[in-house]
């Protein structure tokens, strides 16, 4: 019969032939598994992280399905007085509000979708934390009703006001980052909320056209023109969208990511002398 030691021994080589096979990588200190899977890489470092520790902010709303806001860190919630020990790329968020209710995702264990998306929504700058709101809700994570009751869990908390704002503008009918940071540039610049993914019909009512933003009453739609719009044939399209909506009385304004990111005081202007003007 092997002794212990022989039988260490040759699992260590077992495990050593595997790394260098490529089959198996180093997962966290002391533990090794197939390193192409962050559902692995996170189930070996939470065998370092103390009992009752969960995955939350970005990582916990990436493990939700609704991460609009990324990060190459893990980030880790420890209950109320608990310290952790450092470890290399991970964010150890000292809470003073425990996470009664995690919940377990792929064997890792995180902080429920509404947590995680008002954690973010308080810390990250408002034209982030819009999307990450609105993206929760159309991922179906959680309800409005569920990330208000957090809001309320929060109070007191530093940046819980700018969440609270945020969800009550959340969108689930937001499709991207840019139109949700577009409508909010609108609303922040004083401008009534634009509808998301506004549906016009044509002359039999039938719904043929969806505008990313618009004001159904004045008939003004707002694009954003990221790259899909390049394609030729999506070029194409659009040419004869936009000569149809004129035709039909809608005003358009198309903007690119310049303009989003560097002249957001245009697009507030422009669109204010739209909705000012005689319809």
């Amino acid at each position: 019969m092997r002794s212990a030691y022989d039988t260490a021994s040759i699992a260590s080589a077992a495990v050593r032939h595997q790394v260098e096979a490529g089959r198996l990588g180093r997962l966290s200190r002391g533990v090794y598994g197939y390193a192409d899977d962050e559902t692995n890489r996170l189930r070996a470092l939470f065998r370092r992280l103390p009992p009752g520790t969960v995955a939350g902010f970005h990582t916990g709303a990436r493990l939700h399905r609704f991460g609009a806001v990324t990060d190459d860190r893990v980030h880790v919630i420890v209950p109320p007085g608990v310290s952790a020990r450092r470890i290399r790329g991970v964010a150890t968020h000292q809470t003073v509000l425990p996470v009664p209710d995690a919940v377990e995702i792929a064997g890792i264990p995180c902080a429920p979708a509404a947590r995680c998306a008002v954690d973010l929504a308080r810390v990250i700058r408002r034209a982030d934390a819009l999307p990450v709101l609105d993206l929760c809700l159309r991922a179906g994570a959680c309800r409005r009703e569920d990330l208000l009751t957090e809001v309320a869990w929060h109070a007191g908390l530093r940046g819980v006001r700018q969440a609270g704002q945020l969800v009550a503008l959340a969108d689930p009918r937001s499709e991207c980052r840019q139109e949700s940071q577009l409508r909010l540039l609108l609303i922040d610049g004083g401008l009534p909320p634009p509808e998301p993914q506004l549906w016009v019909p044509d002359e039999d009512g039938n719904l043929i056209y969806r505008l990313d933003l618009g004001y159904r009453d004045r008939r003004i739609g707002l694009e954003y023109d990221g790259r899909s719009h390049l394609d030729p044939g999506r070029l194409h399209h659009d040419r004869s969208r936009l000569n149809w909506l004129a035709e039909h009385g809608w005003r358009m304004r198309v903007y690119t990511a310049t303009d989003l990111y560097r002249r957001p005081r245009h697009i507030v202007a422009s669109v204010r002398s739209m909705l000012t003007a005689p319809a």
